[in-house]
């Protein structure tokens, strides 16, 4: 049995298309995920997808006792199920309590990794805890192209050990995905939007993470001022609890319910985030895209080097880029070098099944 723990949101798209070819094959799988108070984003994802899963443990929150706490509970909930099941190997992305489990049973645990590092370039400072506490036990670690080799070399593992992907994440769900501006009306229905003004879409910071240093000001400063001097529709996803966002921005639609946003991406005029993936989708559709993120990690720099993203660092310019990308026609048709080809995910889950 292959043994799944979803601990984001973005794991359980990534994973989904290689957990069909699994079982395709004919192949069990055992998928567990976590949730909490203010975090439900995983379960409603896997509930979305018709995906059978356990959970097991919960969020931590933001303070870094009750992350332990929760972290030291998972992984003793984890280990009491998982010893169930005749389970041969761990695949997972960045889940420390899973690693640390599977390692101490001692089930080989293949890692996917596309952000060892809160940076560009190699500075081992800037390495992930979820990074430190996990790549070093991995029996196998796939990464995106461009990932150095040098960083995970350096997290104590072998050449042979290192499987290179030639695609961004997002692109394994978005590459046969088809967007329908149907599906945006009937979604955004209930909210009488007027849909000839500008549509922007924001998302927050993952500022709960142990690897994002705090909350920072820059997108909430700004969300007034977009407001009053372009009268958009702002539609914002939360990132976790949603009431706050709904009395300090009475003006925007919060969307509370889970819906699959990359319909909403394709068909936005502006999307503003502050964290990877879904920034990924908006320049996948070719939707002018403003990272507000605290850092910029490899991905991002391939993006933005290939001008399908712009990062900012301060309120002024936000508002500069905003106003820049509302004043540009958008062509959607055109292809952008994230649309990769020959994604072969048969060739990934070969590599795991090995």
């Amino acid at each position: 049995m292959i043994w799944f723990d979803l601990v984001t949101p973005k794991s359980v798209l990534f994973f989904i298309p290689m957990i069909r070819e699994i079982e395709k094959r004919g192949r069990k799988v055992l998928i567990t995920a976590r949730e909490g108070d203010g975090y439900s984003e995983v379960v409603e994802l896997l509930r979305l997808y018709n995906m059978e899963f356990v959970n097991r443990g919960e969020f931590g929150g933001a303070e870094l006792k009750d992350k332990l706490h929760a972290s030291i509970e998972r992984q003793k909930a984890l280990m009491e199920f998982v010893t169930i099941y005749d389970i041969d190997r761990l695949v997972c992305l960045s889940s420390v309590d899973a690693n640390r489990v599977a390692f101490g049973l001692g089930i080989p645990v293949i890692n996917f990794y596309d952000i060892p590092l809160s940076d560009f370039e190699t500075n081992f400072k800037k390495a992930l805890p979820q990074a430190r506490l996990t790549l070093p036990l991995s029996t196998r670690v796939f990464k995106p192209f461009v990932v150095p080799d040098e960083i995970f070399l350096r997290f104590s593992l072998d050449e042979e050990q290192i499987f290179d992907y030639n695609f961004i994440d997002p692109v394994i769900w978005l590459k046969d995905f088809t967007p329908s501006f149907e599906y945006v009306e009937k979604i955004l229905a209930p909210y009488h939007l007027d849909f000839s003004k500008k549509m922007i879409i924001i998302r927050e910071e993952e500022y709960k993470s142990s690897y994002v240093d705090k909350k920072y000001p820059i997108l909430y400063e700004a969300l007034s001022d977009i407001q009053k001097e372009f009268n958009p529709n702002i539609i914002i996803i939360p990132r976790y609890e949603s009431s706050y966002l709904k009395e300090e921005f009475p003006f925007a639609i919060v969307l509370e319910e889970k819906i699959i946003i990359q319909h909403l991406l394709a068909f936005a005029d502006l999307f503003i985030g502050g964290g990877g993936t879904l920034n990924t989708e908006a320049c996948y559709f070719n939707t002018p895209t403003i990272s507000t993120r605290s850092f910029i990690c490899h991905y991002d720099k391939y993006q933005i080097d290939e001008n399908l993203m712009v990062w900012v660092s301060t309120r002024d310019e936000l508002m500069k880029e905003v106003h820049n990308a509302l004043s540009k026609k958008i062509n959607r048709n055109n292809k952008n070098v994230l649309d990769v080809e020959n994604l072969n995910i048969k060739e990934i889950v070969d590599t795991i099944l090995s």
